[in-house]
Parts: structure tokens; C-alpha cells; sequence
């Protein structure tokens, strides 16, 4: 079926149902970022493959609504689908509620009370009850129904069944029963009996399991209901091997079927905490009238963000594995046989990307990337979440900018670098001021130091302060909090301009990845990953504040052949330098002779006269 056949089928099902409109978001029953491909319904419904986008199907209109990220990436795959883009970042958009309640006023009533349809498992509560409250005060009803399942029928993937596994003490740091204690003095300070956990990731961090189920997310399908006495984790059976039943049983987790969640909540009589920004609604429909609900943001959230002294070492020891993998990458990226290639017209985007992951598997503890490379060439660096593959990637030439953004999920942890580099030799001004623009608010923010209390949409303008002194702006976050061996992208820390009443706590893991995007020119990101640590000592302090600030734990060199020199302070230059030594310090030792040899010229310091 193509999209306008999918499309006319779904709002046949739409006027069977009596709806107005139909809204299908990116999302699966876990509020997850990153899915499995059976709940990819956007993306079968429009051909978007964004990770963020909500599709909206009227009877005379498709939309979908995204954001800045991704403009240029739905501006290409929606084109000849009839499905129009919204671009939500900007700020005559409209919200999707308001644009229904002025489109749905507008069309003819089929009935007494229009209403638009959602299916429950894809909306968490909060989002479910804010949209029917939203609707309700233009008299339009909201109508739980999946209407995607009867029409995906034939292609549409299975849920997966791979097995999964322990992770062992060593990595995680803390045992599975101290975890679900601590869990459960959490519950008890909200006066819960029980909590329902829907997030993946989640529920892999309290239980210390790590599965493949979703790409380069090392979690497993699954709800988790966990008492006081009591805990159960609701899974496939075929995912379940004897040494991981053997596990679960040991540490007093029950296992019951995946979908025998709902018939479980539904007997449960007594308090129950859930976190409505990730349980679905389906889900919350299904506990007992008889029980009391505690919304509240999850506690194994918070506590998962946290990283222990084990955790930290751990990553520590991939930044070192990944850094390997990077250095035998660029160096390889700038040898003769590499240059003849491009300069042949023999290698893409698609082949740097192999490469990399080549040299990635080399890494001790490597079990996949943590991501899916964006090997942006010119232009295509431009699009923030570039994808290329195989058939489509574009040429690489000796000539011009490249960014690459990648990482790796490695047993000790989970990496995420971004480096912008320049194939050749002349560099266009506008490319080198756009560059040191991008590495003066990466290392600033790199820098700073902080009272504790401090939340990231405060520390967001240190990164932009030197880009909007020029004009110029990006629409992405510039920090997001990373797991431990789990999501690339995880909660609740992050920065950017949004508000986050989440303060930058130590043991929390960000990026710190401002950049420019040229349409059709190029992109630049840079990007470190930092995790929050006390200062030693404030000796100029004049208050009682504890301070905290940044350690930077990924280790690879900048491109310095692209840095305007009359741009940076003494300060940025000494901090680049400093830098650039603990780079070679770290990683020099782990390499052969003539790696360590390309390492050294890479981070060598910069002078006082050193201008290009």
C-alpha cells in the first residue's frame, strides 16, 4: 500500500468509528524514544522515519507535525504523499489540539459530538488527559480505538522475542534487591503499596537486565509491577532462558506473560504510584476502580540517573575504548589510500560509516552502537538527524566538511561523540568562524561551574552566547542526559531553553553538543560527553553554596585546522590545550607506535601566535 492508499483505508475505519480526525504519534506503549520496528506506526503510515513526529488524519487533510530537527528530513520523505508538514518549532504553528478544535468546527457534523480518536496504548496518562481536556472545551469528545492493527496487517513486525540477560554487579554497581529497596522506601514516602513501571530502560536499571529488543538500546519488553512484598515482571516466555529464570528467581521476581499486566492491575486493591508522563493510558484504564492512584514522576528515574562511582569507571573505560576506535578512524579518514579513494569518487558517507563500525567492534566489551552513525557530508551535515544508507548516501570528496556523530554501547557504558572535521586543505572563512563559534559555547559550557541547584535551561545560553552575537541560532537541545549502558538519550537532566525543574545533581551524565547547520552548506556539532562532579575548593566563594561543575569524559582531538585563532581568549586556548594533553595522556598508551605518533600531532598545544 502506498501512503494515499493507507491513508484512504484508515479514515474508512475513521467514519465506521464516527471520528473526525485520528492522531497517531511516535511513540510505543513505553513512551519510548527509540522503538521497536512493530510500533513504527508513523512511519508506516506517512513514511516519515523521525523519531519525533505526530501524524493527524482528518477527512480531507494529513499532517504531521515536527520539529526543528527533522524539517529538512520530512520536507524530503513526505514529498508526493499528500501529507503536509508542520513545523511545530516555529512560532505561528499551531498546536495540534488547537489546529483539530478550528479544523474539526469547521467541517460538517456526522453527529451530535464530533470526536477525534486516539489509541490509548501510544498516550501517556498525562498527555491523554490534557488532550481530552484540551478538546472537551470545544464540546469535541476524545475516543480510545486503535485503528492502525486492522490495517497493518500482512508486513507489520512481530514484538520481539530475543532473550535477555543479567548484568552482572561488576558493571551496574549495586545488586538488583538494594535497588528494589531503595525503590520501595520511595513508594513508601508516598504512601504506595505498589508502582507500575512502564519505561524500558526503567525497568532494566532496578532489575539489572539488558536485552536487544529495540535497536541500539540495550532493554527488554516488558512491564513491571513491584510491591512491597512482592515483584513481577511481565515478559514474553520465549524471552526467558533457564540462567536468567534462575536470576529472577533467586532475587524474588516473578515472571507472568506481557500481556497479563492489564488483568493483574486490574486485581490489585491498594495504593498504587505510577509515573503518568510514561504509563500509558491503557494501562491506567486498567487498575481497579477499587485501588488509589499516586501520580508522580518515577523514583527509578531519578535514581537511575545517578551514577555510581562503579558506573563512572565503567565509563570511563569505553570513553578510552572509543576514543581507540576514533583515532584508527580519522587517521584512516586522512591516509593516501583513503584520499585517492575520494578523490575517485569511491567512497560515501555509507562506507565511513562501516569503517567506523569496524573499528568500533575492536573495543573491548563493544556489543553495538548506541545510535545509528550520522556520517553527514556537506550539506547533509545540515540535516540534524542525517540517516544515510547504502543506496542513497552521498559522494565523499577530498574537499569539504564532515560531520560525524556516533557512539557506542559498550558493558562498561554508553558513548555519544560528535566531531566536525575538514577533507582538504582550503577552508572558507564563513567555515572556520562558524566552527569557532561552536567551540567557543562548547567549551564555555564545559567550563562552568555552578551552585548546586542549578537546572540545565539555566546553563543552555552559555553555549549559544557567542552564536547569537553573530545572528545565529540552533533549534535543538543542547545537552541530554545519557544512561549507562542503556538509552543514549535518557531523563530527566538535560539542556536546553525549555523548562526543566530538574537541578544538575553529581553522578548525572550530559552532552555538550551546540552547533550550525548551513542549508545545502554544511553542518557543525561538537560534542563531549560531561558528568556532573564537585568542586574541590571555591576560594574566592562568598556564600555557603556548594559548587559543582563538568568532567569531561569523552577523549578525542579537535579538528584545530578549522579554528579561526583570532576568535578564542587565552582562556579557550589554555583549556584546549589542557585538554588536548589529557587526550594524549589517556589514550596515547593504548595505541601502537604510529598511532600514538598521528595522536600527538593532533594534540599538539596551540601557541600564542598560532593563527590560520
Amino acid at each position: 500500500m502506498i501512503v494515499q492508499d493507507k491513508l484512504t483505508a484508515l479514515r474508512g475505519l475513521m467514519q465506521k468509528e464516527g471520528l473526525s480526525a485520528y492522531i497517531v504519534p511516535s511513540t510505543d506503549p513505553h513512551a519510548s524514544e527509540y522503538m521497536a520496528s512493530h510500533w513504527a506506526e508513523v512511519h508506516w503510515l506517512t513514511s516519515f522515519t523521525g523519531e519525533a513526529g505526530t501524524a493527524v488524519i482528518t477527512m480531507d487533510q494529513a499532517l504531521l507535525w515536527t520539529d526543528s530537527r527533522y524539517y529538512l528530513q520530512a520536507g524530503i520523505q513526505l514529498e508526493g504523499t499528500t501529507v503536509s508538514l508542520m513545523r511545530e518549532s516555529d512560532v505561528d504553528c499551531p498546536k495540534i489540539a488547537e489546529w483539530l478544535i478550528s479544523a474539526i468546527s469547521n467541517q460538517p457534523k456526522m453527529a451530535d459530538t464530533s470526536y477525534v480518536g486516539v489509541n490509548p496504548e501510544m498516550w501517556s496518562v498525562n498527555e491523554y488527559k490534557k488532550l481530552k481536556e484540551q478538546l472537551a472545551e470545544a464540546g469535541i469528545g476524545l475516543k480510545s480505538v486503535d485503528l492502525i492493527r486492522p490495517l497493518w496487517t500482512n508486513d507489520r513486525p512481530a514484538i520481539p522475542t530475543h532473550r535477555f540477560f543479567e548484568f552482572d554487579t561488576r558493571y551496574a554497581g549495586e545488586s538488583v534487591h538494594s535497588k528494589m529497596e531503595r525503590m520501595r522506601s520511595k513508594m513508601r514516602e508516598k504512601k504506595a503499596d505498589a508502582m507500575v513501571v512502564s519505561a524500558l530502560d526503567e525497568i532494566a536499571w532496578v532489575l539489572n537486565i539488558r536485552g536487544n529488543d529495540v535497536e541500539y538500546n540495550p532493554v527488554v519488553i516488558s512491564y513491571l509491577v513491584l510491591e512491597q512484598e512482592k515483584c513481577t515482571l511481565f515478559v514474553g516466555s520465549e524471552k526467558v532462558t533457564r540462567e536468567v529464570s534462575a536470576y529472577l528467581r533467586a532475587n524474588d521476581i516473578d515472571i507472568r506473560g506481557y500481556n497479563e499486566v492489564f488483568g493483574y492491575l486490574s486485581g490489585l486493591e491498594c495504593t498504587i504510584l505510577y509515573d503518568g508522563a510514561k504509563v500509558n493510558e491503557a494501562l491506567y484504564e486498567a487498575i481497579s476502580t477499587a485501588a488509589k492512584t499516586v501520580n508522580a514522576q518515577s523514583p527509578i528515574q531519578i535514581a537511575k540517573s545517578h551514577k555510581n562511582d562503579i558506573e563512572l569507571a565503567g565509563v570511563r573505560r569505553a570513553m578510552e575504548q572509543d576514543a581507540i576506535a576514533l583515532v584508527r578512524f580519522f587517521r584512516w579518514l586522512e591516509s593516501n589510500d583513503t584520499r585517492e579513494k575520494m578523490a575517485d569518487g569511491k567512497l560515501t558517507e555509507w562506507d565511513l560509516m562501516e569503517q567506523l563500525h569496524t573499528f568500533r567492534t575492536m573495543g573491548k566489551r563493544f556489543i553495538e552502537e548506541s545510535f545509528g552513525t550520522i556520517a553527514g557530508y556537506q550539506g547533509n551535515g545540515a540535516i540534524v538527524h542525517y540517516a544515510a544508507n547504502e543506496e542513497t548516501a552521498a559522494t565523499v570528496y577530498p574537499q569539504g566538511m564532515l560531520l560525524l556523530d556516533s557512539g557506542g554501547q559498550y558493558l562498561d557504558g554508553t558513548t555519544d561523540i560528535t566531531r566536525t572535521v575538514w577533507l582538504g586543505e582550503k577552508i572558507p572563512a564563513q567555515a572556520k568562524r562558524d566552527y569557532t563559534y561552536v567551540l567557543k559555547g562548547h567549551l564555555m559550557l564545559g567550563h562552568i561551574r555552578w551552585p548546586r541547584g542549578t537546572r540545565g535551561n539555566q546553563l543552555d545560553a552559555l553555549a549559544k552566547q557567542y552564536m547569537w552575537q553573530a545572528g545565529i541560532n540552533y533549534g535543538h537541545g543542547t545537552g541530554h542526559g545519557v544512561g549507562h549502558f542503556l538509552g543514549c538519550h535518557e531523563g530527566p537532566q538535560n539542556i536546553r531553553t525549555d523548562m526543566n525543574p530538574t537541578v544538575l545533581e553529581p553522578g548525572q551524565i550530559c552532552s555538550n553538543e551546540p552547533g550550525i547547520y548551513r542549508t545545502g552548506k554544511w553542518g557543525i556539532r561538537t560534542e563531549n560527553l560531561v558528568a556532573v562532579t564537585p568542586v574541590d575548593s571555591t576560594p574566592e566563594a562568598t556564600t555557603e553554596d556548594e559548587w559543582l561543575t563538568w568532567e569531561t569524559l569523552t577523549l578525542c582531538p579537535y579538528d584545530t585546522k578549522l579554528i579561526d585563532f583570532s576568535l578564542l581568549t587565552e582562556q579557550e586556548r589554555q583549556w584546549l590545550n589542557d585538554y588536548h594533553a589529557e587526550v594524549y595522556r589517556r589514550i596515547s598508551p593504548l595505541l601502537d607506535n604510529e598511532e600514538a605518533k598521528w595522536l600527538r600531532t593532533k594534540c599538539k598545544p596551540i601557541d600564542h601566535s598560532a593563527q590560520r
